[in-house]
């Protein structure tokens, strides 16, 4: 990460500190999401990884995926692990075990359950005492690796297998919960939401996660083949129809200073995001509807936010 500019694909570094072989699903972006990360992040890094897809699939016992130290902890207790190795960092420091002019990164990585739900005390414990590391939340918007139940972040009338699809119940009955914005109002240093899509964006805001002093929270949205029910093939596309429709809007909250990072022009109906996912299937078109004035209500709250017409309005086609 030292001394790393990033104007282009160009720039990132040729290293790959994620192997393949892991047992992720054909098409999950979780590995694209953390191939990334690590190529910002570099060797002199530790990741501290909550229960969940991402730590099934890439450790089965006597292998591993990981090129840089990794740490497998609890749902709940990531945060609280990892301010304890920062804590625990600083005082080798001081007693002089390592070189204190050695910058070492500390990534917490987590899931929407670990993150939104049971985990969210220790995060807000985390970033109230501003522990130096930084948080990434993969969204899959569902707890997908126990069998696809409902949590804080699956959106409105998403189907799960806790929130089905029928004449009563219409898949989740509410909004998906703002935790990027919860964590923003801790007023830590930098927090910022990215999608998967726009790579060059997601790995800019890695990148300045890990060199503002305090913490930083990075919140990825990332498609799943299992829990979405999409053709694998579709997930970068199903990730930039996020951005189009407003389903998922990319913004950086730096130093205090809001701004959207990726800016729509002119919006799609987010039928077009939902058509291609089973989990929408069965929706009716009031029930679409509803999901578009939803993101209609948010586009507008975003553009009076900037103060300007950032996300453009819905056409037709």
């Amino acid at each position: 990460m030292a001394g790393l500019r990033l104007r282009s694909i160009k720039d990132l570094p040729r290293e790959e500190l994620f192997n393949p072989g892991h047992g992720l699903c054909a098409g999950c972006t979780a590995s694209t999401i953390v191939r990334h990360l690590l190529k910002i992040a570099g060797r002199n890094t530790i990741v501290v990884n909550a229960t969940g897809c991402v730590e099934v699939s890439t450790t089965m016992y006597p292998y591993t995926s990981w090129k840089v130290p990794w740490l497998h902890v609890a749902f709940e207790n990531a945060a609280a692990v990892a301010s304890g190795v920062e804590a625990a960092l600083k005082a080798m420091s001081r007693k002089g075990l390592i070189d204190p002019s050695k910058r070492i990164n500390i990534i917490v990585l987590a899931g929407d359950g670990g993150t939104y739900d049971i985990g969210f005390q220790a995060l807000s414990g985390m970033l109230e005492r501003g522990h130096k590391l930084m948080y990434v939340l993969y969204d899959n918007e569902a707890y997908m690796n126990t069998g696809i139940q409902r949590s804080g972040s699956t959106p409105l009338h998403a189907w799960t297998t806790t929130t089905p699809i029928g004449k009563v119940m219409r898949g989740k009955l509410q909004p998906k919960k703002p935790i990027a914005e919860i964590v923003a109002a801790h007023r830590i240093p930098y927090v910022a939401t990215t999608n998967v899509a726009h790579f060059m964006d997601m790995d800019k805001k890695f990148l300045k996660g890990l060199q503002v002093e305090g913490p930083s929270f990075i919140h990825v949205l990332q498609p799943c083949t299992a829990g979405w029910k999409f053709d694998p093939r579709y997930g970068i596309k199903l990730a930039r129809l996020a951005t189009e429709t407003a389903m998922w809007i990319n913004w950086e909250m730096d130093h205090g200073s809001f701004k959207v990072t990726v800016r729509v022009p002119k919006r799609k109906h987010v039928r077009h995001y939902l058509k291609l996912q089973g989990r929408f299937k069965g929706l009716t078109e009031d029930d679409i509807e509803e999901i578009q004035k939803y993101v209609d209500a948010e586009v507008e709250r975003i553009n009076k936010l900037v103060g300007a017409q950032v996300i453009g309005p819905l056409v037709e086609d």
